[in-house]
């Protein structure tokens, strides 16, 4: 069982797109992964509702944040961790993962609030000692605007690897209606957004399988 946990602590930066995408991506490649919801909005559970018939299979599970304990009958597991998790819970979550994902949105406030929670990562035992490997991914941005060009110098400048940048677009918000990613349509349509998770599915794939 290959775990992921999509984590930012400040709300707003994406997790959820980043958690269905990646489910349904594992999902395309033949697996049957399981899309664990520790939010209680559960908006990743609703989208895996949303999803049309035909589509490859993905679960869902909503979890207590207060007793993460992980079913182990799915091959890939995609936790998508709610804002504002307490210290505890989230150190839970971190161990249990092997791998976690934080998406950073452009703007001072996100980058500032992305920093620290950055900086309580790294004291994680697990991270500290090298053992859960953590990636960056600048989410909804605008290309080349000066807010591209910030978030940049910020990522250059945080210790994990910055592994992709997803433009915004509102290919996004409709998808998620729909209960779609673009790992669902056909290439023509969403070539430039494959072309953008490529390093993403990448980073995962050599440290996590695929």
């Amino acid at each position: 069982m290959h775990v992921i946990a999509i984590v930012n602590l400040k709300g707003g930066s994406g997790k959820t797109t980043v958690a269905t995408h990646l489910a349904a991506r594992f999902a395309r490649l033949g697996h049957r992964p399981l899309l664990v919801d520790l939010d209680r909005q559960k908006s990743s559970a609703d989208w895996v509702e949303r999803r049309q018939e035909g589509l490859p299979r993905i679960d869902s599970i909503v979890l207590d944040t207060d007793d993460l304990e992980l079913p182990r009958s799915h091959p890939f597991v995609i936790i998508d961790v709610p804002a504002g998790m307490k210290k505890r819970a989230l150190e839970t979550v971190v161990l249990a993962a092997d791998a976690i994902l934080v998406p950073v949105l452009p703007g001072v406030f996100d980058e500032a609030a992305s920093a620290r929670f950055l900086a309580a990562v790294e004291e994680f035992k697990g991270v500290r000692k090298g053992r859960r490997p953590v990636a960056v991914v600048g989410n909804r941005v605008k290309r080349g605007t000066a807010a591209e060009r910030r978030l940049d110098t910020f990522l250059d400048g945080v210790r994990f690897p910055a592994v992709a940048k997803l433009s915004d677009s509102q290919f996004y918000l409709s998808a998620a209606e729909q209960g779609v990613t673009v790992f669902d349509l056909p290439v023509g349509r969403v070539r430039k957004a494959l072309e953008e998770w490529k390093p993403l599915l990448s980073w995962i794939d050599e440290g996590v399988g695929g």
